[in-house]
């Protein structure tokens, strides 16, 4: 596997499988990796919103105080190289080859092949590849946000400093279960014994489950809603409250890791690069929005930033949405209706993507305004956006692997060779 092109085809072919809900085939293969997650310091997060944007306002934090930082997230939007990164550049393609022949060749003899059920998982790969490589780079703190869930992630096999649990919320309920307390204990999966938890603002009933999660490990628990009783949350440049709400968690953690990483200032909160959250580009003659709000818990700040847009153009944007999952779409349409001009209606890429017509169902009736069932390719080209006049405000709101699509034709690249995830239901292992 000397080359890129093999790496990618081999990766797709993982890709491809599908994803496995479990953590000991994980556990297995780090082992035979002389478990490289024990080389440095790492700060874990979980969460149903806000784990990505916590994990990259705490890097760059960290980085601005001269810490060396790795950062794993995911999806990725435009390169698969996004989700594994040290000082915020991307691992580089000759290092993606690499740790992808000397893993293949371990998970081979582990488990005979990827024809093997046993075989690692696509997420799997890419998150040993991302510890190695932390281990190799000697980080003095990663960030590593959880794939899904917690209890089974493959991630967690981390023994981090810190755990944090950002919020609750109904979604990927095939998975996690369909309550909030269970999908409250998947998540709490990531307290580990004796190691501190910081919770986001949380309801009492999935609070009482973190609560005495925690106290069976005998794990510290911090919480956001204890921490600002007297005094506002920080800013950051990210918009909406809940944003705020993220850096109040950003800042907390490094006040509970004041003695193992001190730092001088948070200023950097007011300097975070998390695309696709709330992201404005300036297009010739319009402004596009790109936001990945693309859950019922996203509803809230998605009101918030479409009021402000309104108050500050006095007319309504227009709006283009592609969403996965029938419940998500019954939550986020009759938003997005109650302030579009007129709606665009894409399928991602992805195959539990809604087609437009399931939808222009979940549109209510009372909404007058040009519903148009559109392609991402017909609707952008390279720096272009073909719908709306000069002035307008369009958004994109929706699944984060739309938003990856947009930014891939606008900036003029080709497809990522390997490609997203395939969200579809997991097999349990």
């Amino acid at each position: 596997m000397g080359d890129f092109k093999k790496t990618t085809e081999f990766l797709f072919s993982l890709r491809n499988r599908g994803s496995k809900y479990g953590i000991e085939r994980m556990r297995s293969f780090s082992e035979a990796l002389d478990s490289p997650e024990k080389n440095f310091k790492s700060i874990h997060v979980a969460g149903t919103n806000g784990k990505g944007s916590v994990c990259a306002m705490l890097e760059a934090v960290y980085r601005d105080n001269g810490y060396k930082t790795g950062l794993f997230t995911s999806p990725h939007l435009i390169r698969l190289n996004e989700r594994i990164q040290v000082n915020r550049c991307p691992i580089a393609d000759a290092r993606l080859i690499e740790y992808t022949r000397t893993l293949k060749l371990i998970s081979d003899k582990l488990s005979g092949g990827p024809a093997s059920e046993n075989y690692p998982s696509f997420f799997e790969f890419i998150t040993a590849i991302a510890f190695q490589y932390f281990s190799d780079e000697k980080v003095d703190i990663a960030l590593i946000e959880t794939g899904l869930g917690g209890r089974l992630d493959a991630s967690n096999i981390l023994l981090p400093e810190l755990s944090i649990i950002t919020s609750i919320g109904m979604d990927h309920t095939d998975i996690l279960g369909t309550s909030l307390e269970a999908i409250a204990r998947e998540k709490a999966g990531i307290i580990k014994k004796g190691r501190p938890v910081l919770l986001g603002s949380l309801a009492k009933n999935t609070q009482a489950i973190m609560d005495e999660t925690a106290s069976k490990v005998m794990a510290p628990v911090y919480k956001l809603d204890e921490r600002f009783q007297s005094e506002p949350l920080p800013k950051t440049n990210l918009a909406s409250s809940y944003q705020e709400h993220n850096a109040g968690l950003a800042l907390q953690a490094t006040e509970i890791l004041s003695q193992t990483f001190p730092i001088e200032s948070a200023q950097a909160l007011k300097a975070v690069d998390w695309g696709g959250r709330w992201q404005a580009i300036k297009l010739k003659d319009k402004t596009l929005i790109l936001d990945a709000s693309h859950n019922p818990e996203a509803c809230l700040p998605l009101r918030e930033n479409l009021t402000a847009i309104l108050k500050t153009d006095k007319k309504k944007p227009i709006i283009i949405t592609g969403i996965l999952g029938v419940e998500r779409a019954k939550s986020l349409m009759p938003i997005l209706a109650e302030f579009a001009r007129e709606l665009h209606l894409v399928t991602p890429d992805q195959p539990r993507a809604c087609e437009a017509p399931t939808l222009k169902e979940s549109i209510p009736s009372e909404f007058k305004g040009a519903i148009c069932p559109a392609k991402v390719s017909t609707l952008f080209s390279k720096n272009t956006c073909h719908i709306g006049d000069a002035g307008d405000t369009l958004v994109v709101s929706g699944s984060i692997y739309l938003i990856g699509e947009i930014l891939t034709i606008l900036e003029g690249l080709s497809p990522d060779p390997i490609g997203q995830d395939r969200i579809k239901p997991f097999s349990q292992s």
